[in-house]
């Protein structure tokens, strides 16, 4: 069974737009640093696109970009047929460590953003203890983070990034400090929580095995400086068995296309 088609579009309106996009640091030495190399790529609305590479290929600078932390020095992002200026409340970030106040407790977490933005307090609290009913930490709202295991503190970070009800989450990485059967609960959690959401998804991993049970498109990044190597559209249905025969064709399709 064919698990992989190569250059489809995916049929839906283009959400994220990234348009030859280079991104050049100065060295110590002042030496130019080119950490992205002519980069284009699109995220369709309600996709869940997968960016993998080797350390250094620029995965996260391009999140990056896409978050607004810093602007590129050639080319443009654009969301929603925009450039990307700034920060906001559309594009929800996710890091691989889980960046909670320690003072504040998980509610105080979630609400943090609405609480910056100016939301009543009764609104906010609604919603931060929807937000966390969401990701099944309904009992865990007055906890604080050295409380909650590695697992749980994740969730309420993807919790904080939902309740603003953003078009796309961008993650970089954010299961990586947990082990093996946590990993394995977070990845499902976010599969479920992203098929009945309908929201879209930039998640950065190097764990090919990551790539290959979450994503609908696989985007292989090339050694530095980062450029789109290949795509890979996935065509294996959800849930996805690890231990099927497919699984194993997709997760060696990933790895060719890495080392090739």
């Amino acid at each position: 069974m064919v698990t992989v088609r190569r250059d489809q579009s995916a049929h839906l309106p283009d959400l994220i737009e990234i348009d030859r996009v280079s991104q050049i640091f100065a060295t110590r030495d002042g030496e130019p640093n080119w950490a992205l190399w002519q980069v284009s790529l699109s995220v369709a609305d309600g996709e869940f696109v997968c960016l993998i590479g080797p350390s250094g290929c620029g995965k996260t600078t391009l999140l990056h970009l896409l978050a607004g932390f810093i602007l590129p020095s050639e080319g443009e992002v654009r969301f929603r047929g925009e450039a990307v200026r700034k920060p906001g409340p559309d594009r929800g970030v996710v890091f691989q460590e889980y960046a909670l106040f320690a003072w504040m407790t998980a509610r105080q977490n979630v609400e943090f953003g609405l609480r910056m933005r100016g939301i009543a307090k009764t609104e906010r609290r609604e919603r931060a203890r929807s937000a966390l009913a969401r990701m099944g930490l309904d009992r865990a709202s007055d906890l604080y983070p050295h409380e909650l295991s590695g697992g749980m503190r994740q969730r309420v970070a993807v919790a904080r990034a939902l309740v603003n009800e953003p078009k796309v989450l961008l993650m970089d990485e954010p299961f990586a400090a947990v082990d093996a059967i946590t990993r394995a609960t977070l990845q499902d959690d976010l599969r479920r929580l992203w098929q009945e959401s309908g929201i879209s998804i930039v998640f950065i991993t190097h764990n090919i095995d990551e790539a290959a049970f979450l994503a609908q498109r696989v985007v292989v990044m090339s050694p530095h400086p980062g450029s789109v190597k290949s795509e890979l559209r996935v065509a294996l249905p959800y849930p996805r068995q690890r231990g099927s025969a497919e699984f194993g064709a997709l997760y060696g399709e990933i790895g060719h296309a890495l080392e090739g």
